[in-house]
């Protein structure tokens, strides 16, 4: 029986990487069909676009155009969030990093990001930091 593709779950800086066509753009866009992202990241990405100068209604219309699932952050996932926060707090990780985080273990899914200080992160979660 073939392995099942794995499930990527992109962290706000992931897409920000990928929109700007930064560094690591190429490994992200490969990992983008079908991705999931919380909502909490894509509320940081249309925030960053907008700060960065993008209308309103032109950044919501450039993130529709991904193929990607925005997930609703449940109770589930707060706790799990929540809980992330002390072996995380060595590398100050966002409350939307927590978010991505906390989705990729509900969804046993590859967290997909551009802060390579996640490799430190021992957490039972997989990630991936593009470069």
């Amino acid at each position: 029986m073939p392995t099942p593709e794995p499930v990527y779950v992109l962290d706000a800086s992931a897409l920000l990487c990928l929109l700007f066509g930064e560094p690591g753009c190429e490994q992200v866009e490969e990992r983008l069909s079908g991705a999931l992202v919380s909502a909490v990241s894509y509320h940081e990405v249309l925030t960053t676009l907008i700060d960065r100068g993008v209308e309103a209604e032109e950044a919501r219309l450039l993130l529709g155009e991904l193929d990607i699932d925005i997930v609703a952050v449940d109770r589930e996932q707060a706790d799990t969030g929540a809980m992330l926060r002390g072996a995380t707090r060595g590398i100050a990780l966002s409350l939307g990093d927590r978010s991505c985080l906390a989705l990729a273990l509900s969804r046993a899914a590859v967290a997909v990001t551009v802060d390579s200080s996640w490799a430190a992160l021992e957490i039972g979660i997989a990630i991936e930091a593009v470069q």
